[in-house]
């Protein structure tokens, strides 16, 4: 069993990229860079996509109706306790692998594999569906030049055959992935300087959306400002989680970043901010441009701009203005899509690409190529399978699975920061006690969780706190005194508190989800588990050293 638990300690991780030498990436960005980078992954699908829904109701969701500003806000606070883990642990071990490599660092080589094989479904599906919205926003594009594509290139295949019309394939979905697979082969400097000029260019046009629906906004809209309640809110921000998946993304580019300790926490906390001020005004000014029962639809932006150009009354150099806005909001689409498909493309190569430099895939898929260094193996591979599932699959049952993948991620970088902090206090000599008031409080957390899962009537909200409270209870009582750990070069502030919010707050989302997502999660997570069975733990790195050699952080013994 010891060999399920064995890990990687920091000093070995940050040691092993230039003693690999062929399997070493350049580190080339910038804070500005990493923001850029977090933002083009965040600003995408979700924000142009879900509001609509979330807001409406549809997809087996309830709709929050204009209270979807606050699913807004709620999401961000639960990402936020996870962007501050993510940037203490991105800080310390600035190596490419994200919660992959963090999970390596103090739960072991199991917990490692199951988050990185997680992690694979979270950028493969997220991209699939992206590209696909990336599809249709690209025959709308067409259509205001009165071109028209075939519904035979237009369609996956998936659809096709349920709809009894035979093969047909979304061949616009397949070509923008297998562009972007190109673009990063070439190498990750020139691919995030595309990304910079595409973050402008949509920050520009959702500046423009809500400066120019702001003038269009009936107060009226929002009188019912949440007709399904608290459970309405509740299923709103599992929907539009969708569009905060990205800044994690950021992490995975670690081992190109210079300066990791400084740059990784700015580039995640200062992309999830801006995205969070435009994700409100945005969710304010739709739902106040037309009644949010009617934004149920794949563009909810360019409905309602739609919607107010029937107004009557408007005078024709304000039909002519909303026009052109709608064509404008369209073209932001297409570039928002493609920054997200670029960002996420990056990242799940680069998780490829640590398991196999850990030896849990094969060694092929850790080379970098010689002239270009980047991953381009996995950078392909990756390519192939999602342009491939982007023509022929439906994704729409799986958006769900996106998510629910992704909290599962945050929840293990919170638990993992925390369990960090806790052997590195005990293994402290030092006479500070920096946890004794942070510990008082997640003790009190752990009390209103009790008090608030008995006394709510809502399922997702009983279950949140019968799986949270004695987490959260004992991580109170067992950070108590603890002594002050190693210094960070970046700490997230009031631990333990902040990391047991993460994961409440993670939890209480993972309960929205329909069973069938559940069910298709476990069914992956085993598909994996006989994969590391098979392959992983006997090729490990760690299996072949000696537990001298390996390094053990926690205790554990490693197999020899």
């Amino acid at each position: 069993m010891n060999a399920y638990f064995r890990t990687k300690s920091i000093s070995q991780i940050l040691e092993a990229p230039p003693e690999e030498g062929h399997h070493s990436l350049k580190r080339v960005l910038g804070a500005k860079d990493l923001i850029a980078l977090g933002i083009g992954a965040i600003i995408g699908a979700g924000i142009f996509a879900t509001t609509g829904t979330a807001a409406a109701g549809g997809g087996g969701h309830i709709g929050a109706g204009p209270a979807v500003v606050i699913s807004y806000i709620l999401v961000a606070i639960a990402c936020g306790f996870c962007a501050l883990c993510y940037a203490e642990f991105a800080s310390v071990i600035p190596i490419a692998g994200s919660a992959y490599t963090y999970a390596y660092v103090t739960l072991g080589e199991l917990a490692a594999w199951i988050i990185g094989w997680d992690l694979i479904l979270e950028y493969a599906v997220g991209n699939v569906a992206v590209a696909i919205s990336w599809a249709g926003y690209f025959a709308s594009f067409l259509k205001g030049f009165k071109i028209h594509l075939s519904d035979s290139i237009m369609t996956p295949t998936a659809i096709a055959l349920h709809q009894g019309k035979g093969f047909a394939i979304n061949l616009p979905a397949m070509v923008i992935v297998l562009l972007m697979t190109v673009l990063l082969v070439r190498g990750v400097k020139e691919s995030v300087t595309f990304n910079n000029v595409v973050v402008l260019i949509k920050l520009a046009v959702l500046v423009f959306f809500v400066g120019l629906g702001f003038l269009f906004v009936d107060p009226g809209n929002w009188t019912d400002f949440a007709p399904n309640g608290w459970k309405g809110i509740h299923g709103a921000a599992a929907v539009i989680f969708f569009a905060y998946i990205g800044f994690d993304a950021v992490s995975t580019a670690a081992e190109e970043t210079e300066n990791p300790s400084r740059n990784l926490p700015i580039g995640m906390i200062g992309s999830l901010v801006i995205c969070t001020g435009l994700y409100i005004a945005i969710s304010l000014v739709m739902t106040g441009m037309a009644h949010y029962s009617q934004l149920g639809t794949a563009d909810p932006m360019a409905t309602a701009l739609e919607i107010v150009q029937g107004r009557p009354g408007l005078s024709a150099s304000n039909v002519s203005l909303l026009h052109f806005s709608h064509f404008v909001v369209t073209v932001g689409a297409l570039f928002s899509m493609t920054a997200v498909l670029l960002v996420f493309q990056m990242g799940q190569p680069r998780i490829f690409f640590s398991m196999a430099r850990d030896g849990l895939l094969p060694k092929f898929f850790a080379q970098i190529h010689p002239i270009y260094q980047t991953p381009h193996v996995t950078t392909i591979l990756t390519g192939l399978m999602v342009g491939g599932a982007a023509a022929f699959m439906d994704i729409a049952a799986v958006i769900d699975l996106c998510n629910i993948g992704t909290l599962f991620a945050f929840v293990i970088v919170c638990a993992a920061v925390l369990l960090l902090r806790y052997r590195d206090g005990r293994k402290s000599s030092s006479t500070e006690r920096p946890y004794d008031i942070s510990a008082a409080f997640t003790l009190v957390l752990s009390l209103a969780l009790v008090i608030w899962g008995a006394s709510s009537s809502h399922l997702g909200d009983r279950l949140t706190a019968l799986v949270c409270a004695p987490i959260s209870l004992w991580v109170g009582l067992a950070f108590r005194g603890l002594p002050h750990a190693s210094s960070r070069p970046f700490t997230a502030p009031f631990a333990p508190l902040i990391p047991v919010m993460g994961i409440v707050t993670c939890v209480w989302l993972m309960m929205a989800s329909p069973v069938v997502t559940w069910v298709r999660f476990f069914i992956w997570l085993v598909v994996g588990l006989f994969i590391y069975l098979l392959y992983g733990r006997h090729h490990s790195v760690l299996n072949r050293e000696s537990a001298a050699e390996a390094g053990n952080p926690i205790g554990f013994t490693p197999d020899a």
